[in-house]
Parts: structure tokens; C-alpha cells; sequence
């Protein structure tokens, strides 16, 4: 719909197309969520599996995922997969 974003968390092969075929959605953003409406949601654990096999987060994601207070517990296992 028009003036709605929404946006899927994804796990995809880096040269598939941007809109093409995923591997698993991990998560949502809608940055235009009302009331009591979930504004980000993420698995946590998938996040950590996907970060732990090699895949890198975007860096909007990487910013979503350390500014929301729930998934904290995610942001020191991608700042480890980082490091190494």
C-alpha cells in the first residue's frame, strides 16, 4: 500500500536479486506502527545461527538490532563475529 512501509528481515545469498528469492525471514521492521502494534521483531536465536555461519547483518540492520532494547543479547555475538 501506499505511504505503509514495511520491511523483511531476511537471510538471502548476497548475489541473489534484491527482491528475488530468500532464504528464511528472520524478522520485521514497520517503522510506522501504531499503539500496540510491534515496531521490530527479530529472532533472536536465527539472527545469532545466520551471524555464527558467516553472514553479515546490513548496516541498517546492525543499527536496528543495537538500538532495540530486546535484542540486546544479539548485538556482543555480531560485534565477536566482527572481530574475528
Amino acid at each position: 500500500a501506499k505511504k505503509r512501509p514495511f520491511f523483511n528481515i531476511v537471510a538471502t545469498y548476497s548475489r541473489n536479486p534484491r527482491d528475488g528469492r530468500f532464504i528464511e525471514r528472520v524478522g520485521f521492521y514497520n517503522p510506522v506502527a501504531a499503539g500496540a502494534e510491534p515496531k521490530f521483531r527479530i529472532a533472536a536465536d536465527r539472527l545469532n545461527y545466520w551471524t555464527g555461519v558467516g553472514a553479515r547483518m546490513s548496516p541498517t540492520v546492525a543499527r536496528l538490532v543495537k538500538s532495540n532494547p530486546s535484542t540486546e543479547a544479539v548485538a556482543p555475538a555480531q560485534e565477536q563475529a566482527a572481530a574475528a
